[in-house]
C-alpha cells in the first residue's frame, strides 16, 4: 500500500500514457529488463495545470486514462485568491529551504507577510516557493528579504496585467513565464540561478516546453 503523486500528469508522452493506464487497470507492471509481473497496490493522486478534457479532444492525452485518473477531481485556486494560506505555506518553504541549504530560517515579518500577501502570484504557489528560497539565500538569518515587484506599492499596471492573465489560456501564461524567466536569467537554465530553479521545474522539462512552444533562448 501506499500514495503514488503524479505531478503534472499531462506532460507524459502518449507512448507512457498506455503503460501508466494498464497499471491503473490491472494492478501490475514488469521492472524494465524482467519478464515477471508484478502486482501493485498503491492509491495514485495525479496534479496536472492543463485542461485535459480538452487535451483528450484534440488527441494529446489519451481520454480512458483522463477518465480513469478523474475519479474524484478537487480544483484548487490561484494562489492569489487565497491569501489566507500564504502564512502556513512560508512556515513550511521556509523550513525545507533552510534544512536543504542548510542555512539559518529568516523570521517573516509582519511588513513581509503583507507585501506577499498583496501580490498577485502569476507563478501561483511555485512562484511563492522560489521567492522564500531566495529569501532564505541572501538574507542569511534576521528578517525575511522579499523581493517583488509590487513591494513599492500598489503598480497599476502589473494589477492590469495580472487581471489580464487570467483570461490566457494556460498555454499562453506557460510560455509567458517561461519567457519572462529566461529574460530574468539571461538565458541560464541550469543550476542555483537558472529559469529552470525560478520556475520550479527540471532543466530537461523547461527546454522541453520551451521546444513545444517554440521558445529559443535570449543570445
Amino acid at each position: 500500500g501506499g500514495t503514488l503523486f503524479l505531478d503534472e500528469v499531462g506532460e507524459i508522452p502518449l507512448e507512457l500514457q498506455g503503460k501508466l493506464l494498464r497499471v491503473l487497470q490491472e494492478d501490475e507492471y514488469e521492472r524494465i529488463g524482467e519478464a515477471k509481473t508484478r502486482k501493485v497496490d498503491v492509491r495514485v493522486i495525479a496534479a496536472t495545470n492543463r485542461d485535459l478534457l480538452r487535451d483528450s479532444e484534440q488527441g494529446t492525452f489519451r481520454e480512458d486514462l483522463y477518465y480513469r485518473l478523474n475519479v474524484f477531481p478537487i480544483e484548487v485556486a490561484p494562489l492569489r485568491r487565497r491569501p489566507g494560506d500564504i502564512p502556513a505555506l512560508c512556515a513550511h518553504f521556509l523550513e525545507r529551504s533552510s534544512k536543504r541549504l542548510r542555512l539559518p530560517a529568516p523570521r517573516l515579518s509582519a511588513d513581509a507577510l503583507a507585501q506577499l500577501q498583496a501580490y498577485p502570484w502569476p507563478g501561483n504557489v511555485r512562484e511563492l516557493q522560489n521567492v522564500i528560497e531566495r529569501g532564505v539565500i541572501v538574507s542569511r538569518g534576521g528578517d525575511l528579504q522579499v523581493n517583488l515587484p509590487s513591494a513599492r506599492g500598489r503598480n497599476p499596471e502589473r494589477e492590469a496585467a495580472a487581471a489580464e492573465e487570467e483570461f490566457l489560456t494556460l498555454q499562453a501564461l506557460e510560455a509567458r513565464q517561461i519567457r519572462r524567466a529566461l529574460a530574468r536569467t539571461g538565458g541560464v537554465i541550469d543550476g542555483e540561478g537558472g529559469a529552470g530553479r525560478l520556475l520550479g521545474l527540471h532543466p530537461n522539462t523547461l527546454r522541453s516546453r520551451m521546444k513545444k512552444h517554440g521558445i529559443k533562448r535570449p543570445e
